[in-house]
């Protein structure tokens, strides 16, 4: 999954962009507001996390400027200690989710993947369920009836974009905008390498290849 993160104070950044890669997300980092209109329009992100405070231009209008272009990304807005009005704002103008500072890093994780879940209408469960499979974000494991299946995290990066988006064509390219930040360099042959890896660990079935058009999750293990 791809972040966008738009937070000018550097070490709390930092931070979250350590925390956040550890948990398998691809994030890029703006600091500046002019700079996050363009790039948050432009880009495939699945998720956005805002501050309000920004140089350039503030968070607010930032936000307002998206939703008016129709960007349906969700949002989680970043506000300072007692700005209860910056929050009800935020919320009018198209906030799905808003965190107080200060804040500790795993209450961002868990609401990051409530939102994620529920844009893809799934329930807020514990781990994901498809296939027969069972993945916790959290723990960053996957089993099959009670047995743990070891994954890299590449493999659990790319499966848990699967199960996000069960019975859906992606492409190899979507695949690549969706998994890795803009620094990284993308080859789409090694997408198919992690499926294929993925396809001896849990079946050849549960992923399907769509000739010129891309995979399917969802099959059942034959």
């Amino acid at each position: 999954m791809r972040l966008l993160l738009v937070e000018d104070h550097v070490p709390l950044a930092d931070e979250l962009i350590s925390a956040l890669g550890r948990q398998g997300y691809a994030v890029d980092w703006l600091a500046d507001g002019r700079d996050a209109v363009y790039q948050g329009a432009s880009e495939p992100y699945d998720l956005i996390v805002l501050d309000l405070g920004l140089p350039g231009l503030p968070g607010l209008e930032v936000l307002k400027q998206w939703r008016a272009g129709g960007l349906s990304t969700p949002v989680l807005v970043l506000t300072a200690r007692g700005s209860w009005a910056e929050r009800i704002e935020g919320l009018k103008v198209g906030a799905d989710d808003y965190l107080t500072k200060p804040f500790h890093p795993e209450e961002l994780q868990l609401r990051i993947q409530a939102l994620l879940r529920r844009a893809r209408g799934l329930a807020n469960h514990p781990t994901l369920q498809a296939a027969g499979l069972h993945l916790d974000e959290g723990r960053q494991t996957v089993s099959r009836d009670g047995l743990a299946i070891q994954l890299t995290s590449a493999e659990f990066r790319l499966l848990r974009y699967f199960m996000l988006h069960p019975e859906q064509i992606l492409s190899k390219s979507h695949l690549s905008e969706h998994l890795y930040d803009g620094e990284s360099e993308r080859d789409s042959n090694v997408i198919e390498v992690h499926v294929n890896h993925l396809r001896r660990k849990l079946g050849k079935t549960v992923i399907e290849t769509r000739r010129g058009q891309g995979y399917l999750f969802g099959g059942q293990v034959a």
